[in-house]
């Protein structure tokens, strides 16, 4: 798995909507032996999400809002709360996406704290609400759509520095990488796959 995850990072300076600092971005790919409806609903459902999201901590995660985006219930964007067992976490919010058509589905989420929003929903700017969007594209492996499985490519996006000047380190880069092979097993886990080789 370590293999096949690709880095990159970025410096963020002055960048409206995004925080300042070194920004690291992994992604993968993998599949799954699962049709893709059954990982959308799995993925987008914040009942499920502390099986595979690190950064719900095992803790509850409740939808906060739903805004219908068209006729399928799955096509909408989510404010959700993070309720961690952990107090350092307990101000995170996760603003989520999720949206499915016949030719694949995605969930993009980033995590906000809770000022940063009251900010945005209390008429402020939202350029002020600085968001690392991460997330899934699920897509058919091309078998037939009942019984085939799903091909799903995932980025995560980590501000690893404030400081934009700073030097990356080694750690940074493990850190992302585990945090990414360590969701893909979750995944793969809950939805009763074998783990990866």
């Amino acid at each position: 798995m370590g293999d096949n995850v690709r880095v990159m990072t970025r410096k963020s300076v002055d960048d409206p909507g995004r925080p300042p600092g070194i920004v690291l971005s992994a992604a993968t790919s993998f599949w799954l032996p699962v049709p893709p409806n059954r990982v959308f609903d799995f993925l987008r459902d914040e009942n499920s999400r502390n099986e595979w999201d690190i950064l719900s901590n095992g803790g509850v995660v409740q939808e906060m809002a739903h805004i219908a985006n068209g006729q399928d219930t799955g096509n909408c964007v989510s404010l959700l709360r993070v309720n961690s067992a952990n107090s350092s976490q307990s101000n995170m919010l996760i603003l989520q996406e999720s949206c499915r058509d016949t030719t694949g589905s995605f969930v993009v989420y980033a995590p906000m704290d809770i000022a940063a929003m009251n900010l945005v929903l209390n008429g402020g700017d939202p350029d002020y609400a600085a968001l690392l969007p991460s997330g899934f594209a699920i897509l058919p492996d091309g078998a037939t759509a009942h019984n085939g499985g799903s091909l799903l490519p995932v980025a995560f996006q980590i501000l690893v520095d404030s400081v934009p000047t700073a030097k990356l380190s080694l750690g940074s880069v493990a850190t992302v990488n585990n945090l990414i092979a360590c969701t893909v097993e979750r995944i793969k886990a809950s939805l009763s796959c074998e783990p990866a080789a």
